[in-house]
């Protein structure tokens, strides 16, 4: 075990100074992300939501331990075949490296499994304790030295592995900071700002309107978050077009902007789930890119590339040229957009679950064909084209509490992006379905809070809710899974009124 430790703090703290998304165990979590089958993805997101991804390293480091010990009990009597057992641990490393990064992400991996083979060699040298139900050896003075350098060998090795993660969480804040400062540039004005909200659009009590960044939800397939340097970073579009070009962050600041209130959603949201947000967002417009580029005739896909390693994500063109605000986002909430939600930039296409539309971390743009190039959640069978789902969710009161008797108020939110929301529903019981009160709308690219007072008997009851889009679309009745194209069904709640 000690030496299995040493092998991973000095793996990551090598990564650190490479690519920290190649550091073994953070590699091997990310091959089996991809290599789950989508009921295994559907479950840790609704059962673990955004503790997934450190549930699963934890888990990673469980298996490790309980291999690494089973290695340690075999290693006294065959150490041939614990150190071929410990060396997988650094070829499994390499190998889960080469299949999502480049041939240098080998490297932790590749010092990981040696400085394991090395540390368990050494520390197998010594002689093994005897039980009491052995012969004591020969020499107990010697056995006893022979014991004492075992302990201060695996103290030496703990330290090891002690420096070797502290290493890369140092290089990790360091390159933080370092991303941190260069944020603080700040952004350029908008050429077209945002119009302000109208007054009325948040209901007393209800979930705020505009969410705050720090709580605006996150679903992705990054174990570590991408620490990018954006005086380095570039930004490449080219596939089917005339005039292919990179531009440097500065020079995507230096493009026209303009900002706008969007609500983004998460295929992955279950019915009355919180996988949905809003937020005032700034970046240039897919109008101005395309221009720019030229895009040829048959283009059917804007195929994005993440940073972070292996993700890609298909979106469709029209979506890009129907005149709503699709964009290449650089700002959130007035500020640059943070590491976590993919800073230097991101995409984000209004009306579009945002496995389609909204790749964090961009570092290129391919315009082309569905037949040429297919993108990470394509290949897991997800939809292809995937417009938001009209739906409608009750936030207050919580399910299974009590609605207080002076303000017996029923709210939610309903969304619909890129066409509204035209009207909500609720239904007490088996009543009949009644229009509740909209509050003011924002746009078609936002959600809408509505409101309802229940003035019934006192008792335990249930609410269902449906809401109904701009284009006469209302939710079904219907529960559906969230693959392939998103969650569908009435959200309901039982409560206690006084």
């Amino acid at each position: 075990m000690v030496s299995a430790l040493a092998a991973v703090g000095v793996g990551h703290g090598i990564a650190g100074l490479i690519n920290p998304v190649a550091s073994p165990i953070i590699a091997v979590g990310s091959t089996l992300i991809d290599a789950a089958p989508t009921p295994a993805k559907e479950f840790a997101v609704r059962t673990f939501g955004t503790a997934d991804k450190p549930i699963l390293i934890g888990s990673i480091g469980v298996v490790l331990l309980v291999f690494a010990a089973a290695l340690g009990l075999i290693a006294w009597r065959r150490r041939p075949v614990a150190l071929v057992g410990i060396s997988l641990l650094g070829i499994a490393g390499m190998a889960a490296a080469v299949a999502r990064g480049g041939l240098l992400d080998v490297v932790p991996s590749l010092v990981a499994g040696l400085v394991g083979v090395l540390a368990l060699r050494w520390l197998t040298t010594f002689p093994r304790r005897h039980s009491r139900a052995q012969t004591p050896p020969p020499d107990a003075s010697r056995a006893n030295t022979s014991r004492r350098g075992l302990l201060l060998a695996m103290g030496a090795t703990t330290a090891v592995a002690a420096l070797g993660g502290l290493g890369g969480v140092v290089l990790g804040r360091a390159r933080a900071a370092g991303a941190a400062a260069r944020r603080l540039v700040g952004l350029p004005k908008p050429l077209s700002p945002a119009q302000p909200l109208p007054a009325g659009v948040q209901i007393d009590g209800m979930t705020p309107f505009a969410t705050p960044t720090a709580d605006f939800y996150r679903v992705d397939i990054a174990l570590v978050t991408p620490r990018i340097d954006a005086s380095t970073w570039t930004l490449t579009v080219d596939g089917m077009v005339d005039n292919p070009f990179t531009l440097t962050y500065d020079e995507l600041l230096g493009m026209p902007m303009i900002e706008r209130d969007i609500t983004l959603t998460c295929v992955s949201n279950e019915v009355g789930g919180q996988y949905v947000s809003s937020t005032r967002w700034l970046g240039v417009p897919f109008s101005e890119i395309i221009k720019r580029a030229g895009v040829q005739s048959g283009v059917e896909q804007a195929y994005s590339y993440s940073s972070d390693s292996g993700y890609t994500c298909s979106t469709p063109y029209q979506a890009l040229t129907d005149g709503r605000d699709a964009m290449i986002v650089v700002g959130m909430n007035g500020e640059p957009i943070p590491d976590d939600h993919g800073y230097p930039a991101r995409m984000l296409v209004p009306g579009l679950f945002g496995f389609v539309s909204a790749t964090k971390w961009l570092e290129r743009i391919e315009f082309t064909t569905y037949a040429k190039r297919s993108a990470y959640w394509t290949d897991r069978k997800w939809a292809t084209d995937a417009p938001i789902l009209v739906q409608s969710r009750i936030d207050l009161p919580k399910s299974l509490s009590t609605l207080p008797k002076d303000k017996p108020v029923i709210a939610g939110v309903a969304w619909a992006q890129h066409r509204g929301i035209e009207k909500v529903e609720i239904k007490i019981d088996d009543g009949d379905w009644t229009p509740v009160k909209l509050a003011a709308d924002g746009g078609v690219d936002l959600w809408r809070q509505w409101s309802y007072v229940y003035d019934g008997p006192a008792g335990q009851h249930q609410a269902q809710v449906r809401a109904t889009d701009l284009n006469g679309k209302t939710q079904p009745e219907e529960r559906t899974k969230v693959f392939p194209s998103g969650a569908q069904g009435w959200h309901q709640i039982v409560f206690d009124s006084e």
